[in-house]
């Protein structure tokens, strides 16, 4: 249950990052906007000539304040889309869709019964008995003010409704309304209840929050250092972005009244703020959830950073030293900390309990120095010269950043010097003799705590053994460098192809495996993109190197048919009886050719299947036969389909075409669409291809070798599209 529940919670945690990546953006351009069209800051720097009302310049700064402010002025919605998409296990579109209907449907049925209970007045007007603030508009509808909450709630109930139902099956007379198309059916029926429901329960949960928020600023300097302590420590375990969004944009982090409005949460308190033209002080109260980011990003960690350079081995410094400077920089500029604080964390746990207590400390001595810089995701330079510097010294007191900066450097120097020297811990530098110095990420952090359980990541056991044994035989993940696939094959770059291991590739159900230089192909069929993605997902978590297994997995030879080898006899066809022959058309116009004369190996070894090609005289596919696609590969140079009688083929426009991403593709169908013989399926660029590709051949193959082990041509040489091409 423990290890569920943590699951859950990063899971919501990695959900609301895709919002959260937004307010980067946002902050920037209201905080550029907002600064320069500032008459205070105009005045200040005698920019009245180049920035003053009426010139160019003010005009595009103010536009540049109105879009940013929009973004934060929606953030609930925002919200509502991004952390369905981040939940959705599957179809994250339709997720997206059905979570911003039900956004609107919710808010516009508590609309309602706000009107029915006569807290909105007919004429749009807030009653006077309602409590200042609570109502508000919502996207242009006057509801309860839920802020973000209310996007969360949205999202996280369409993704459970999403990945439970976006496979239903319903009765015959309803099943177009089935499957994903039913997901914004049942989400409009229950946010509308749950609309109704928030009338009722929301005043409730509000006085919570409000409760919960007065707790952590009722205790003042000593609250705003357990928040610090707590973030700090929740990083490693990837929950730190559920713990601190709320005080951020939420009312447990505050509420204060800016221009008439009711503005919650300490970031949207900052940002309403910058907005205003009347504030002389932004709120230390709103900003204690992050202005003591800058003091140990900037100088802080740099200081550790420095003292694992200086107690690295000499032989080792010179390495460790470009390690160190590019993840100290990165700290500095970006406040993105994780190469640093994850090298230390996994080499020397200590040393990260000491950057937890010192982190916590910096949030509430910048609370005690009454400092005020906002930010928009992570204390960088950037954003302390956009939300500090720029502001004024008046409004935000953010020179005390570099006095207590500069003692910071010190602390965290001499500290995590004393204690690697201590203690030999073995930081970036001082690895034994045959271990590679690296910085660690996340990843190796998960990688270990899942050999250490037993299971991935997120603690559930390791079911993935296909794609662990395509790693292993591409001789581990230190040696790929790139995966990919096109129609057919799994494209895999590695460091070194002599540990590629052939044979164990085919015990893993490919039936043929092409080594170019570092490029190894790996064909597998169809079914490949599952595989390639399975593979990308091991690879994110997986050590450098897989251990081998007790039992490897093993599976029969598969049988590879070569152009100089003997085709097996296909036992139901008879060329004395054309009675028992099947007669497959033509999808290409153009020179036929049997597959064993393809201009690419795995092709004309049949390896996918055998078939036919043809070097193509117009630029036009056709549906051979009536039929369904089956699928549309994503860089549209091939084509799966099925006939009416079962018979799947892949329809292949070029060789190593996928690297063409698309261009000079037209496709005319997509996934499940039924075609008729005679149906245009694709339209290609040939010049185009010939120039960009190693041929513009055009392969028709039968992937299922059971059914069809055979191909025979009818005719070589010309052929027009719809013509017969082969039998079997």
């Amino acid at each position: 249950m423990k290890d569920q529940v943590f699951s859950v919670l990063q899971a919501i945690g990695r959900s609301f990052m895709l919002p959260v990546a937004i307010l980067p953006i946002a902050g920037l351009l209201l905080g550029i906007g907002a600064s320069f069209t500032n008459a205070t800051t105009i005045q200040t720097y005698g920019l009245e000539g180049a920035l003053g009302d009426g010139t160019l310049l003010h005009s595009l700064l103010t536009v540049m304040s109105s879009a940013g402010n929009v973004i934060f002025g929606n953030l609930p919605i925002i919200f509502a889309v991004g952390v369905a998409i981040g939940m959705a296990k599957q179809e994250k579109e339709v997720a997206a869709l059905a979570a911003m209907i039900s956004f609107f449907v919710m808010h516009a049925s508590t609309n309602a019964v706000l009107k029915l209970s006569g807290q909105i007045l007919p004429d749009g007007s807030i009653a006077d008995s309602v409590l200042e603030g609570t109502i508000a508009d919502v996207c242009g509808i006057l509801s309860l003010q839920e802020g973000v909450f209310g996007g969360i709630i949205v999202g996280l109930g369409v993704a459970w409704l999403h990945n439970r139902y976006h496979k239903i099956v319903l009765p015959n007379a309803l099943s177009f309304f089935g499957g994903s198309r039913f997901i914004p059916i049942v989400s409009t029926v229950v946010y509308m209840f749950v609309g109704i429901a928030m009338c009722f329960v929301w005043p409730v949960v509000q006085n919570g929050i409000f409760a919960l928020g007065g707790l952590v600023t009722g205790t003042g300097y000593i609250g705003t250092l357990i928040f610090g302590i707590i973030k700090r420590a929740l990083i490693p375990f990837g929950l730190h972005h559920v713990f601190y969004l709320p005080f951020w944009q939420t009312g447990v982090g505050g509420s204060m009244m800016i221009d008439g409005n009711l503005v919650q949460g300490g970031q949207n308190i900052f940002f309403a703020q910058l907005a205003s033209p009347n504030v002389t002080h932004f709120s230390a109260d709103a900003t204690r959830y992050f202005s003591g980011e800058f003091i140990f990003m900037i100088f802080g960690l740099p200081g550790a950073a420095l003292a694992m350079y200086r107690t690295a081995k000499p032989e080792k410094k010179k390495v460790a030293g470009g390690l160190l400077l590019s993840a100290a920089l990165t700290s500095m500029l970006t406040g993105i900390t994780e190469p640093i604080e994850f090298s230390f964390l996994f080499v020397a746990p200590l040393l990260f309990y000491v950057q937890v207590i010192l982190a916590g400390a910096a949030y509430m001595i910048a609370h005690m120095l009454n400092i005020a810089v906002g930010l928009t995701f992570s204390g960088g330079l950037l954003d302390l010269f956009i939300f500090g510097i720029l502001q004024g010294e008046d409004k935000t007191n953010w020179m005390y950043i570099i006095p207590v900066g500069v003692v910071y450097f010190f602390l965290y120097y001499f500290i995590f010097t004393f204690l690697i020297k201590k203690f030999d811990f073995k930081t970036p530098g001082r690895e034994d003799d045959d271990t590679e110095t690296k910085l660690f990420t996340k990843a190796d952090v998960n990688a270990r705590k899942a050999a250490a359980k037993g299971g991935d990541s997120d603690g559930a056991p390791v079911v993935d053994a296909l794609s662990q044994t395509i790693a292993r035989a591409l001789g581990s993940k230190k040696n790929i460098t790139a995966v990919d696939c096109c129609a057919t094959r799994l494209r895999c770059s590695v460091a070194d192809s002599s540990l590629v291991n052939d044979a164990l590739l085919k015990a893993t159900g490919a039936v043929g495996v092409i080594k170019k230089g570092t490029g190894v192909q790996v064909v597998y069929g169809p079914q490949v993109a599952v595989i390639k993605a399975n593979l990308e997902t091991y690879l994110e978590t997986a050590p450098d190197v897989e251990a081998e297994e007790e039992a490897p997995m093993q599976a029969p030879e598969p049988q590879t048919i070569t152009a100089t080898e003997e085709a097996p006899e296909a036992a139901p066809a008879n060329p004395e009886n054309p009675a028992e022959k099947t007669y497959f058309n033509s999808p290409f116009t153009g020179e036929l050719h049997p597959i064993t004369d393809a201009p690419d190996e795995a092709f004309a070894g049949k390896m996918t299947g055998d078939g036919f090609f043809v070097y193509p005289t117009e630029n036009t596919v056709y549906a051979p036969a009536d039929g369904e696609v089956t699928f549309v590969f994503d860089t549209k140079h091939a084509i799966g389909m099925t006939t009416a009688d079962g018979v799947e083929y892949l329809l292949h426009i070029g060789i190593d075409t996928v690297k063409l991403n698309g261009q000079g593709f037209t496709v005319f169908v997509e996934d499940g669409q039924e075609v008729k013989q005679g149906d245009k399926l694709m339209e290609f660029d040939d010049e185009f291809i010939k120039q960009n590709a190693p041929s513009d051949a055009c392969l028709c193959i039968f992937t299922d070798m059971d059914a069809i082990p055979e191909v025979h041509t009818v005719t070589t040489g010309q052929v027009k599209a719809l013509d017969k091409a082969v039998w079997f």
